[in-house]
């Protein structure tokens, strides 16, 4: 197979989770170039019209959205019942979707932290197996999660936050060393500090934007395009001998 033929997604079908801005957004955009058709789902995904819909329809792929809350179980299953009868095969699993809520440990409430738990790791694992079994059952898929740089550190006032992404970490490596031998590729990426919605806190903080921008060797906070290479990358071919791995994409702030 060709270098250029490795990196191609044509004929493949992608679900990216929390597509509507973003990262997940911008891996939706560089599947669809490299030739894949896209499944989207978000919270509150507009049922047609979306953004992220436009821009994959005018790349020349497919896109069917769907909105699900994956801090609700009973709203996760519901998704993964429709998902799965409309669309019998997906051949790639991009789990984006997350939030984050922050207040100092001490202060930190039960139902932020269920909310961020649920919703960053039960779910990951829940849709990651219902897709996956699949994806076992047929011998090939690609499953990539969003891990973060606090799945390696433990972050300041996001306690629930820093939990689910560890456990993003691990689960990966979990099923990647259940599946690889089965012809699934499971990976993640980790982002480094990125100008989405996430981090418009902090980028609202002078102090706090100072001190993240001077640790950071690229110089600058990172943008959702970044993601579109590393995507393509883990949901291809290029990657088939690759398990388990935390990709960072950081602009160096793991080499400080």
């Amino acid at each position: 197979m060709s270098l250029e033929k490795m990196f191609r997604l044509d004929g493949k079908t992608a679900l990216v989770t929390g597509c509507k801005r973003g990262i997940g957004k911008a891996i939706a955009e560089g599947l669809a170039e490299a030739g894949a058709d896209i499944i989207g789902v978000s919270a509150t995904l507009e049922p047609s019209g979306s953004a992220v819909e436009k821009a994959v329809t005018e790349i020349g792929s497919k896109f069917t959205g769907y909105a699900a809350d994956f801090s609700d179980r009973k709203a996760l299953y519901s998704f993964i019942d429709t998902v799965k009868k409309n669309h019998p095969r997906i051949d790639i699993l991009i789990n984006n979707a997350g939030t984050i809520l922050r207040k100092p440990a001490a202060e930190h409430p039960d139902e932020w932290w269920d909310k961020v738990i649920e919703t960053n790791l039960s779910a990951q694992f829940v849709l990651s197996r219902e897709i996956g079994k699949d994806m076992v059952a047929r011998g090939a898929g690609k499953i990539v999660f969003t891990a973060s740089l606090l799945t390696f550190q433990g972050g300041i006032t996001v306690p629930g936050y820093a939990a689910s992404k560890g456990g993003i970490g691990q689960l990966t490596k979990a099923l990647a060393n259940e599946w690889a031998g089965k012809g699934v590729n499971v990976n993640a990426i980790a982002p480094g500090y990125i100008a989405t919605d996430n981090t418009e806190a902090l980028r609202n903080d002078p102090v706090r934007s100072e001190q993240i921008l001077a640790r950071i060797p690229a110089g600058r906070w990172g943008d959702p395009e970044d993601f579109k290479g590393p995507a393509v990358f883990l949901a291809s071919e290029a990657a088939a001998y690759v398990h388990g791995e935390v990709l960072v994409v950081d602009g160096g702030w793991m080499g400080r």
